[in-house]
């Protein structure tokens, strides 16, 4: 099988001067480590390595790296398959500034990660239920060549209250979840209620709880009741009596 060449070179100078020495002079350090080998450093040219790089892949492309010792000036360098284990990418410029290689062996399982696309439209969503994605990248391991570009599972089925799960995908040969075969991709759950039966529902702010709002309706109603009942019975009585004297008198 025929990998994507990407030439890197061996850099005697490591830690962070030397870093930036090599980022000054227009290329990104690196480190090649992995079967139990000695880590190597390494520099080599950033739009080289991107365009070697499968644009659905990425990350999960096998390389064919050309190691050339400083000053070589094109003679054999050695060639070793890898892999972008990990990459530093500089927040405001988004350009490379440091990348992991991992050597690999094309007989040997990796572990990597691999996007979980969903297709199709689940009848629980035209039935008013909400599609949700538990997961969104899936740990594989698989040889290099093995691994697949994406995981791709159909929830058309999907009513109201399923639910996919690990066991439901279609793996190709070699490959194999780093996952329990009960967990959770995908499910659609029942739609939430209405937002007007909700704020009936929810409490308002500063008010009091259910509970204590009866005890205190059952005590503030029969307190106001106290109070105008007094007011309303000692305004007759005091008008009867003053009544009362005239007449007499």
């Amino acid at each position: 099988m025929e990998f994507a060449k990407v030439n890197v070179e061996v850099r005697p100078t490591n830690g962070k001067g030397g870093a930036r020495k090599v980022r000054a002079a227009g290329k990104v350090p690196g480190v090649l480590y992995g079967r139990k080998e000695a880590p190597v450093a390494v520099t080599f040219d950033e739009k080289e390595l991107l365009t070697s790089l499968d644009k659905e892949k990425k990350r999960n492309t096998v390389l064919k790296l050309a190691i050339a010792q400083p000053g070589n000036n094109g003679g054999k360098s050695e060639e070793v398959t890898a892999m972008v284990r990990d990459a530093q990418i500089n927040p405001l410029s988004r350009r490379l500034e440091h990348v992991d290689f991992l050597r690999v062996d094309l007989e040997a399982e990796v572990h990597v990660t691999v996007p979980l696309v969903l297709t199709g439209k689940a009848v629980g969503v035209t039935n008013g239920g909400n599609l949700h994605q538990s997961l969104h990248v899936i740990p594989v391991a698989a040889k290099p060549a093995a691994i697949p570009t994406k995981l791709e599972v159909d929830v058309s089925a999907l009513d109201i209250g399923d639910a996919l799960h690990v066991s439901d995908l279609k793996l190709g040969a070699g490959v194999r979840a780093l996952l329990d075969a009960r967990d959770a991709l995908a499910s659609v759950v029942a739609p939430k209620a209405e937002k007007v039966e909700e704020a009936a529902a929810a409490p308002v702010e500063g008010a009091v709880p259910a509970e204590g709002a009866a005890a205190a309706g059952g005590a503030a109603a029969p307190a106001a009741g106290a109070a105008a009942a007094p007011a309303a019975g000692g305004a007759k009585p005091e008008a009867g009596g003053k009544g009362g004297d005239k007449k007499g008198k």
